[in-house]
């Protein structure tokens, strides 16, 4: 069975750049950021426009616009997840059949623990780097404030928490070469475990 391992991290924890490891080590990876932006372009634009008028132009979500809508809006952003979310699931149960022969695969999804997709994974690996770290990261990426940096991380579980629910780390403040040491050994410490734990709670379920 296809062992399925849950990547997560808090914003600018160096997530992205983990995925991107796990690829180019030969682990199909399952991007959900991807494919909502993929939706955004496609099956999720008539249901947005629907819920949230004007935030489409030219059969394409304007991020900024539903972005304007959602933010600071718990009602609307829960409207929002009600549509998205569903529509991502169904695209990362194509991967997971598409992958069916992989010995292991990753589901990139940058909520997992706050959606409780981990019930979904046989483990969780945690993108992580100090707070400093992070902070100087966020600021770095053009138009960032530090209320935006506040708002996102308002929404998001603690790193705290997310590293003490985690199997596994990899701390990405190190540099790439040392991200890629953890990756390795993350995968060495998997290799010809079967996935048993999601097969588990799906039965319990």
């Amino acid at each position: 069975m296809t062992f399925i391992l849950g990547l997560t991290g808090s914003i600018a924890m160096g997530k992205s750049t983990t995925a991107g490891l796990f690829r180019r080590l030969g682990v199909p990876v399952h991007d959900a950021d991807a494919a909502v932006h993929a939706l955004y372009a496609g099956a999720a634009v008539p249901l947005i426009e629907s819920a949230f008028p004007g935030t489409t132009a030219a059969s394409i979500v304007d991020r900024d616009r539903l972005r304007a809508a959602v933010l600071g809006n718990p009602e609307a952003l829960h409207r929002l997840e009600a549509i998205v979310h569903p529509l991502v699931r169904e695209s990362e149960q194509a991967f997971l059949k598409r992958a069916a022969d992989a010995p292991l695969v990753v589901l990139d999804v940058p909520l997992l623990l706050e959606t409780q997709g981990d019930r979904r994974c046989d483990a969780v690996v945690v993108a992580t780097a100090p707070a400093a770290v992070q902070r100087e990261r966020v600021l770095a990426r053009p138009g960032t404030t530090v209320a935006t940096l506040e708002q996102i991380l308002s929404r998001q579980m603690p790193d705290a928490e997310k590293r003490r629910r985690a199997h596994f780390l990899v701390d990405t403040s190190r540099g790439l070469d040392s991200a890629e040491a953890q990756v390795r050994s993350i995968l060495a410490s998997l290799a010809g475990r079967p996935g048993r734990v999601l097969r588990m709670r799906e039965k319990a379920g």
